[in-house]
């Protein structure tokens, strides 16, 4: 790109390589919209419960089968400058929300193609940008109006939460185990603030792999499940509740700092030495008895003479623990970690209601399953992913993540609302009643963005196999006609939805996302390509 010739006679000057190619104007808009627009037609045929499945051959030889929008998007290699915009949007949806990924990027999508149409006709971007603006203040605005209040007792909402998250993913199933897992897991590591407010840190909810048997053998554990071999045959394999202690100091004899000779002459000496070495790992293993304690936990090395003495009073013993693993143990158990055995007390010792010890004869290691029970009184957690490893197991434990954030930012906003697209179309609804208010062009920039919001339960009847012309016309008479719940159902087809929610919260950032994204896009007059395409 060089600059004009000035008639002065001077050669132009050059400011970038001759290969760099400078598109401006209506071509640009036609790349941005076309790049948006195909990214919204491969991801949309995944939305909903009848969303079919991508199969993705990853460069490094691994094939996946998924429907999930962020696992999708991440596995892309995409160079389009829009097309990296939607990544960056899939990224922050999930980060924020951890569900309606595939939604956010649908309506991203349709903004663009929406506002394609209308710039060919000669509107300008600015006018689109704004009157995007205005429609995305009135649909925040209808969410407040229609966005009904939720509690932690609200247990059969809940679980409509989680059914509708794990809908037309790998974690659906028939039966409502799972579904009641997930509820049940977060009401039990649910806290509140000072102002009394509902406090939920997902990460107390561990997810785990049996590896075997069938999904629907997935089951709570209220506390933890470890995985490990144990060295030592005879300790019980089930202890039925008692106290628990958890070190984080070694149970050996101390090695001295500095390098010493101890010179031994007669049989006494040494007899005497080693008698001496015995009752300093006798008194340690005496402690651990005379404190009641049924199970200990260690995050570093025990002498096997100390595991031995404690095995005879068949006290469980685990030993060379990762740290992380310790932690999580005091705090299942209400234990508190000890760096000292001398520390040990009746104050510092945990409790909990059963331990038992499972023998999983995997091809390549046997290893085995500690259940650590706790109770309802458990700080932590487990979910106990039935059925074998692999692709299908990774997409169930996806599927389950997606349910236990919905369900907990729900309890949180305390806020929720109807799905199945009966949202989408009530505000599409509302933006056109507001739009007619409106005398200049932007009147046409919210109509289209009242479009764009259709799409959402328009997909869902087409991915049903309805027609979505149809599907909507139908929606639009029932919503008019004050239904309150009506929304696109499983069959696609538009009727009164009576156990479909969804994350309020989740949803106002997935089309506030969108519209930032489809805003940011039309403000780019000129794209520069330094490799010339």
């Amino acid at each position: 790109m060089a600059q004009p010739n000035d008639g002065s006679g001077r050669a132009p000057v050059a400011i970038v390589r001759p290969t760099t190619s400078v598109t401006s104007g209506v071509a640009v808009t036609q790349k941005l919209v076309g790049a948006a627009v195909a990214f919204g037609n491969l991801i949309s045929g995944t939305f909903g419960p009848n969303g079919l499945d991508k199969m993705l051959y990853k460069t490094n030889g691994e094939a996946a089968v998924t429907n999930d929008g962020a696992k999708i998007v991440a596995e892309l290699l995409v160079k389009h400058p829009a097309a990296k915009a939607f990544v960056l949007l899939a990224e922050s949806q999930e980060n924020a929300c951890g569900d309606g990924v595939t939604g956010c990027l649908i309506i991203a999508s349709e903004l663009m193609r929406e506002a394609g149409r209308l710039l060919e006709k000669g509107l300008h971007p600015l006018v689109l940008v704004n009157g995007y603006r205005s429609a995305l203040k009135y649909t925040l605005e209808h969410l407040q109006e229609v966005e009904e209040e939720i509690s932690l007792n609200d247990k059969e909402i809940l679980l409509s939460i989680a059914k509708t998250a794990m809908t037309g993913t790998a974690a659906e199933t028939s039966s409502d185990l799972i579904p009641e897992a997930i509820v049940e897991a977060i009401i039990q590591v649910s806290t509140t603030d000072q102002q009394g407010l509902p406090t939920i840190n997902t990460e107390d909810i561990r997810i785990s792999k049996s590896g075997e048997g069938s999904i629907s053998q997935t089951k709570l554990v209220r506390g933890l499940i470890l995985e490990r071999r144990i060295g030592l045959d005879r300790l019980p394999k089930f202890v039925d509740g008692g106290k628990v202690a958890v070190l984080s100091c070694p149970l050996e004899i101390q090695q001295t700092t500095r390098e010493s000779e101890v010179e031994i002459s007669t049989t006494e000496q040494w007899e005497g030495f080693i008698d001496a070495e015995q009752k300093i790992l006798d008194s340690k293993a005496e402690k651990i008895i005379a404190s009641g304690a049924k199970v200990l936990f260690c995050a570093e090395n025990i002498d096997s003479r100390i595991l031995h003495r404690l095995a005879d009073e068949e006290i469980f013993i685990l030993d060379n623990l990762e740290r992380s693993g310790t932690e999580d143990l005091a705090k299942a158990t209400g234990a508190l970690m000890i760096n000292h055995i001398d520390d040990l007390s009746q104050d510092t010792l945990g409790m909990f209601e059963s331990l038992s010890v499972t023998k999983i004869d995997d091809v390549d290691e046997p290893r085995d399953r500690i259940y650590v029970e706790v109770g309802k009184s458990s700080g932590l957690s487990t979910i106990d992913v039935g059925g074998g490893g692999g692709v299908a197991s990774e997409e169930i434990i996806r599927g389950i993540y997606d349910a236990l954030r919905s369900v907990s930012a729900s309890i949180q906003t305390g806020t929720i609302i109807c799905g199945g697209g009966s949202f989408h179309m009530s505000a599409s609804l509302a933006i056109r009643e507001k739009a007619e208010k409106y005398p200049g062009k932007e009147r046409l920039a919210m109509e289209a963005f009242a479009r764009a919001l259709e799409a959402i339960p328009a997909t869902l009847a087409s991915n049903a196999g309805q027609h979505r012309l149809d599907s909507l016309l139908s929606l639009t008479a029932l919503q008019r006609n004050d239904s309150r719940h009506a929304g696109i159902d499983k069959d696609g087809k538009a009727s009164q939805l009576e156990s479909i929610f969804e994350c309020a919260d989740s949803v106002a950032h997935a089309i506030e996302a969108a519209c930032e994204t489809a805003c940011g896009l039309l403000r780019v007059d000129q794209v520069i390509s330094a490799r010339g395409d």
